[in-house]
């Protein structure tokens, strides 16, 4: 067996699939960086985030278990949200710890941090609209002495459920960069006491939405440059070390608060931030290949990059369009949906002792496989309890004809599901389970409840053949129905989910009922 590798996994914040070039060659977006790893390693075709919103796709990635099978059955954890990942679980970095590896994170976390104390009335400003944010048009007054006073007891109280908690021996980030506290977090306390308010125009600047705590002078610009000097001097403390590291890099960018740093603005030329500030991601990674061979230890690293779900709406999708970017290639939908646009995402991996370069994998593949392919890397057997929904990806890897996975489940930011059988695709609602197209709106035009699509013939999700299969529409409901009660994907003793689970939810379509679901 090779020599156990050091870990890098390098994760993008809402980066579509066809944003990076040798993925989507028609592309307007140049990704040079990205497209070395894809020269020097292998690129997957057929990757997804088990979610297509950001804290679930995180919880997957971490666990190796789907993120409906948690607390969080729709949405994403809130603003000083309770942790999601529970205390006894077992995770990538306590796994990789227990087996001689030192783990780090650096950059954004947002799977709740266990802050100590509650954001009520007392706390925040009058008028401010509490844990879900007050967005730039609510009238807000000014904090008082007196909240600021209540900021420097309750920031100055470590986290309990961040990710040191999750089995990180170092964590250097933030919580969620566009909302408060606006400040780093290092280890389980924050880099100095949030005490200023930030300003409005910053926020209408950025493209951030939620006014708060603020360490003073705080900008959004110093994030990327911060995250990369960081990993560079990580790096350089590990490689003289016999013990090997584990890198995981959960980037704050491309997504809002568009702070592009000033040599980026405009590189693209396509008159938009979000695509400057992709260019500038790919930098940062490239720093981050060219530190690992400064530091001699590229050949024994495996790096992964990819993101935690589709690019988002909201950035400007129609204005690229219309200059030849397609954020989603040529797949449907976006951030926050259920068809593929909201979580078919880029996978390129590298490993020089192992993956051969250049090569291509067009495997159904999950960011939740990263558990159970560090675990064989270390050659340990998974407890029936942990990575219920992780597969080995080292078969993959090595190019052998085993198939790592037939099926895979993806989730909508309204908890809507599409599960995948080889190529056979089907979705549980009537719209794309989030902003593209509303469920309610598709419902009232009379769209059917569920969308099978053959996406070897029709990727891009157009005809929906469900009334041709009736039997294999059942098929995979049943499917689908399994998987949820044993509470596991992969071969085991069944285990709980932690909280019921809804695969229809039809309370978010008014007029539609259970009635209307006897032939599924």
């Amino acid at each position: 067996m090779e020599s156990r590798p050091n870990i890098i996994y390098f994760l993008v914040d809402d980066m579509g699939y066809g944003d990076v070039s040798c993925l989507n060659p028609q592309g307007k977006i140049a990704t040079p960086n990205f497209d070395r790893l894809a020269r020097e390693g292998m690129v997957f075709t057929d990757c997804h985030s088990t979610s297509s919103v950001c804290s679930p796709s995180r919880y997957s990635i971490l666990t190796g278990r789907y993120n409906w099978r948690s607390s969080l059955q729709q949405g994403i954890v809130g603003q000083y949200g309770k942790p999601l990942i529970d205390r006894n679980r077992l995770t990538v970095p306590k796994l990789l710890r227990d087996y001689g590896y030192h783990t780090a994170c650096l950059g954004k976390w947002h799977l709740g941090m266990g802050w100590d104390f509650e954001a009520t009335e007392d706390f925040l400003p009058k008028n401010f609209a509490g844990p879900a944010g007050s967005h730039l048009a609510d009238p807000c007054e000014e904090p008082s002495e007196r909240q600021r006073d209540l900021w420097k007891t309750a920031f100055a109280k470590p986290v309990h459920g961040g990710p040191i908690a999750a089995g990180f021996d170092y964590y250097f980030g933030v919580d969620v960069p566009n909302w408060p506290p606006y400040c780093f977090i290092e280890n389980d306390r924050t880099v100095g006491v949030p005490s200023e308010w930030l300003k409005p125009w910053l926020l209408e600047k950025n493209m951030a939405s939620v006014m708060g705590p603020a360490m003073p002078y705080w900008n959004f610009e110093q994030l990327l440059p911060t995250f990369a000097a960081k990993a560079d001097r990580y790096i350089k403390e590990r490689a003289g070390e016999d013990r090997p590291f584990f890198l995981y890099m959960p980037m704050t960018s491309p997504h809002t608060p568009l702070a592009v740093n000033k040599p980026w603005i405009g590189k693209s030329g396509l008159n938009n931030l979000y695509a400057d500030f992709v260019m500038e991601t790919d930098d940062v990674f490239g720093n981050l290949l060219d530190s690992l061979e400064r530091h001699g230890v590229a050949d024994n690293t495996l790096v992964i990059f990819t993101s935690d779900n589709g690019c988002a709406h909201y950035i400007g999708i129609n204005e690229l369009e219309e200059q030849g970017h397609y954020p989603s290639a040529h797949f449907r939908g976006a951030k926050s949906d259920a068809w593929d646009g909201g979580h078919r995402i880029p996978f390129i991996v590298r490993w020089p002792q192992v993956i051969r370069a250049g090569s291509r994998c067009d495997q159904l593949v999950s960011l939740a496989d990263l558990m159970a392919t560090c675990a064989s890397i270390v050659g340990r057997p998974l407890p029936d309890q942990a990575g219920e929904d992780s597969f080995n990806l080292l078969p993959v890897f090595k190019e052998t004809s085993e198939i790592v996975r037939e099926h895979a489940v993806q989730h909508s930011i309204q908890g809507k599901f599409a599960i995948r059988d080889r190529h056979w695709k089907l979705v549980l609602c009537p719209g794309s389970g989030g902003w593209s197209k509303s469920d309610a709106e598709a419902a009232r035009e009379g769209f059917p409840l569920v969308q099978l699509y053959n996406l070897q013939e029709d990727p891009g999700e157009t005809n929906n053949v469900y009334a041709e299969y009736p039997e294999r529409v059942r098929a995979m409901i049943g499917l689908l129905k399994k998987l949820v009660a044993e509470g596991r994907s992969t071969p085991g003793i069944s285990q709980s989910n932690d909280a019921p689970v809804d695969i229809w939810k039809l309370d978010s379509m008014p007029g539609v009922n259970a009635t209307m679901l006897e032939d599924y």
